[in-house]
């Protein structure tokens, strides 16, 4: 597994990690077996970027990546988030970051998670009734005591970015890209390159619609995905005109659609992570793989022409307020 340099601070992580949210929501009933098998698996490979959040399962999906975890803390980069709130499990999410909360946030994600320090601790989502600054400001406070070693922003604006970094050393920063979803490329990634900030694409595999294999039919009726304009209509059938293409190139290439897709991601830069969910040992290995994927100029080239930004059609659901919207 090649590895990435994310930021200017010191954070070293594998170039394909393993998001975790599936394991818990959205995505339809998991088996937590399966899925802590899934994170040891993922540390056998040399994928050692394992990403919750507080806010997935109210908790729960902590709780499994310590589990997964345990016994092998020093081979895992731990990130999780706060940020976004849930009270119990099914409950819709709210925006909390106010500093009086931020540090209990901590203590509660260490106490699920089983360990004493976390790697890579994000601020899920700015909170709109809090400036960034004070929340960024508590969570360096965390950095000072060892709880915390590195800081991120997810899907926070540009401006908002710009000021958290002026506050405090930010890492990376976390938002959706993948071939399927390219918005951040006209300000965030501009942005983050020139303040030194490593970038963590989640869904790079645009919610497993570029693996090819998923059936939207049979997805349950609380999946995520369901609300998501890009699968539904005239923006799916043009989709999946551009599915098709994806997949002509990634037969003639040898390798998996999806495989193609984290290929395309990783070669966007060398400051570039994925963190593709699954819960599947067999499907970890496919996106691990990936990492060892070189696309050629002349592949990457004609990849643009089958699978270019304007190929791709619909806006994407969010649970939170979205960052932006395609006109």
């Amino acid at each position: 597994m090649i590895t990435r340099a994310l930021g200017s601070h010191g954070l070293t992580t594998s170039a394909i990690g393993l998001g975790c949210m599936g394991m818990s929501q959205d995505y339809g009933p998991a088996d937590d077996a399966e899925s802590v098998r899934t994170i040891q698996r993922a540390i056998d490979l040399g994928v050692t970027l394992i990403d919750t959040s507080m806010s997935y399962g109210a908790g729960h999906n902590e709780e499994l990546v310590g589990r997964g975890i345990a016994g092998r803390r020093e081979q895992a980069v731990l990130a999780t988030k706060f940020g976004i709130w849930r009270e119990k499990q099914g409950d819709p999410p709210s925006l909390n970051a106010r500093p009086d909360r931020i540090r209990r946030f901590c203590e509660d994600s260490l106490s699920r998670l089983g360990t004493d320090y976390i790697d890579l601790y994000y601020l899920h989502r700015v909170d709109p009734t809090v400036p960034v600054e004070e929340s960024v400001g508590v969570m360096a406070e965390l950095v000072a005591e060892g709880k915390v070693r590195y800081l991120g922003l997810s899907e926070s604006s540009p401006e908002e970015l710009a000021r958290a970094a002026a506050a405090a050393p930010i890492s990376t920063i976390q938002y959706e890209w993948s071939l399927f979803w390219r918005e951040l490329e006209d300000d965030v990634v501009p942005l983050a390159r020139r303040l030194g900030i490593g970038i963590v694409g989640f869904s790079p595999l645009g919610r497993g619609y570029l693996t090819g294999t998923l059936r939207l039919e049979e997805l349950g009726a609380h999946d995520d995905r369901l609300p998501d304009q890009r699968f539904q209509g005239d923006a799916l059938t043009r989709n999946n005109a551009s599915l098709a293409e994806l997949t002509k190139l990634s037969e003639e290439l040898d390798i998996t659609p999806g495989q193609l897709a984290l290929a395309w991601l990783l070669a966007q830069g060398e400051d570039v992570a994925a963190i593709p969910g699954t819960r599947s040992p067999a499907r970890l290995a496919e996106n691990a793989t990936a990492a060892d994927v070189s696309l050629s100029a002349e592949a990457l080239e004609r990849l643009d022409s089958v699978a270019s930004r304007s190929a791709w059609a619909g806006d994407r659901f969010s649970y939170a307020v979205p960052r932006t919207s395609r006109t």
